[in-house]
C-alpha cells in the first residue's frame, strides 16, 4: 500500500510538470497571437498589455524548474522519466526565450503604432501562423512523446525561414525605393526575425522530443547524418543482394 501511494504521488508530480509545460506554452502562443493582432490594428495598448504577460511566463519557468529539481532530488528518476525531467528543464528555457521574443515583437509594434502601415501584413501573418503552429505541435509532441509530430515540426522550420527571406527581400526593395521607408521597414524586418527565432526554439523543443523518446541526438545536422547513414546501409544491402543473385 505504501509503495502504491508513493507511485501515485510520483505520477501526479510528473503530470503536474506536463501540465505546467502546456500552460507555459499556451501563454507563449497567446502572446504571439496578441502581438500580431496589435501590429495589424496598430494597437500600442494591446502590445503593452501583452508585454506584461511575460511575467507569467517567467513565473511558470521558475515553478517548473523547482518542481523538476524536487523530483530529481526526492524520486531519483531513471530511464525515460529521467530524460523527461532533464528535457523539461531545457524546454522551459526555450519557452522563456520565446516569451522574451514576443516582448521584442511588441516593442517594435509600439514603435510602429503611430506610423502609417508600410505594406500589407499578409505574409508576416502567415509566417506568424506557421510559427505558432510549430510551437503548439512541438509542445504536444513533447507531452505526448510523439516523435513523428516532432519530425514534422523540424521539417516545417524551412518554411518559416523561407518566409523570412522573402520578407527581407521585399522590405529591402521598399527601403531602396524611398529612404523614408527605412524606419518602418527595419521594424518589420525585426519582427520577422523574432518570429524566425521563435521557430528555431520550437525546433529545439522538437529535437528534444526525439532524444527523450529515442535517446538519439539529432541536433546540428544529426538527423541528416542519420538518414545518410541509413541510405548508405541500404545501398550496401542492395549491393550484397545483387552479388548473391
Amino acid at each position: 500500500m505504501v509503495r502504491s501511494h508513493i507511485d501515485k504521488e510520483y505520477d501526479l508530480e510528473l503530470r503536474k510538470v506536463r501540465e505546467g509545460l502546456l500552460v507555459m506554452g499556451g501563454k507563449v502562443e497567446e502572446m504571439l497571437e496578441a502581438s500580431m493582432r496589435a501590429l495589424v490594428k496598430g494597437d500600442a495598448a494591446l502590445a503593452t498589455k501583452t508585454m506584461a504577460a511575460d511575467k507569467q511566463v517567467n513565473k511558470l519557468e521558475m515553478d517548473i524548474d523547482e518542481a523538476c529539481l524536487r523530483i530529481l532530488a526526492r524520486r531519483q528518476p531513471l530511464a525515460s522519466d529521467l530524460r523527461f525531467i532533464t528535457m523539461a528543464l531545457k524546454l522551459v528555457v526555450d519557452l522563456e526565450r520565446m516569451g522574451d521574443l514576443c516582448v521584442n515583437v511588441c516593442e517594435r509594434v509600439v514603435e510602429l503604432a503611430e506610423e502609417e502601415p508600410l505594406m500589407p501584413y499578409v505574409e508576416l501573418l502567415a509566417m506568424s501562423d506557421a510559427t505558432t503552429g510549430m510551437v503548439r505541435d512541438a509542445l504536444d509532441a513533447f507531452v505526448g512523446s510523439d516523435v513523428e509530430r516532432a519530425h514534422g515540426v523540424i521539417d516545417r522550420d524551412a518554411a518559416v525561414d523561407a518566409y523570412y527571406k522573402s520578407l527581407f527581400r521585399t522590405l529591402l526593395t521598399y527601403m531602396m525605393e524611398n529612404p523614408r521607408n527605412i524606419f518602418r521597414a527595419t521594424r518589420i524586418q525585426s519582427i520577422a526575425k523574432y518570429l524566425e527565432r521563435v521557430a528555431d526554439h520550437a525546433t529545439n523543443v522538437a529535437e528534444m522530443v526525439v532524444f527523450m523518446v529515442r535517446g538519439k541526438d539529432i541536433r546540428h545536422g544529426g538527423r541528416v547524418k542519420m538518414r545518410d547513414a541509413m541510405d548508405s546501409k541500404r545501398a550496401l544491402v542492395d549491393a550484397d543482394r545483387d552479388e548473391e543473385e
